[in-house]
């Protein structure tokens, strides 16, 4: 069973937590993860791309010449896509570009990007994120005093508003609830920073 450092917003080491060895401890499965990333990437394409053919141009309704006598190659419309204001041969048109999962496989992946983070010691618990008044620069000083890297995932247990207005500010960071947390947004970041409520409500969900 992982064992993990808990620190308070200063840095300072208050304590240790165990972790679940099925949610952070499993091994990790890259075809797995390689299929969720690939997922949630495809699946946030609005797929609305669209050009027009040679049926939906304005204007091309008379033959430009006759078919024969004229010299010139035959020609039935000024709007096919060879010509300047033609339509568009084989151009895209709207669709989907959704994937799907079974559940059983995204719960896998998850365990997977999670148990990821803890081997890389990327992953940090704090006993409590809070803050009594909307201020960046007391966020950005928790960051730095836990090593937080460039890019950095913060896990809260629940919405807090002044929480989530003084981190948005701090380039890099992305705030998400542990109910929203995804398999990109944990392997996108740096560090994995949770609070100490947050781990236990994810081990709550998926233990």
């Amino acid at each position: 069973m992982p064992t993990i450092k808990v620190l308070n917003m200063a840095g300072a080491e208050v304590g240790a937590m165990e972790l679940s060895e099925k949610v952070f401890g499993a091994e990790v499965n890259t075809a797995i993860l390689h299929s969720a990333v690939r997922m949630y990437l495809s699946n946030q394409r609005q797929g609305t791309q669209s050009t027009l053919t040679r049926t939906e141009v304005s204007g091309g309704g008379r033959k430009p010449w006759r078919q024969k006598g004229s010299g010139r190659a035959r020609q039935g419309s000024t709007r096919a896509p060879q010509w300047t204001h033609g339509g568009v041969a084989l151009g895209p048109k709207p669709r989907t570009y959704k994937v799907k999962m079974n559940k059983k496989i995204k719960r896998l992946a998850m365990f997977s990007a999670l148990s990821a983070k803890v081997a890389a010691s990327e992953m940090v618990v704090i006993d409590a994120i809070n803050a009594t008044e909307y201020k960046t620069s007391a966020m950005a000083k928790m960051l730095a005093a836990v090593n937080a890297g460039k890019k950095t995932l913060v896990v809260l247990p629940e919405v807090d508003a002044k929480v989530i207005a003084s981190l948005r500010n701090i380039e890099g960071v992305k705030v998400a609830q542990y109910n929203t947390i995804n398999v990109y947004d944990i392997l996108n970041c740096n560090s994995l920073v949770c609070a100490k409520s947050a781990v236990e409500k994810i081990e709550e969900v998926y233990a």
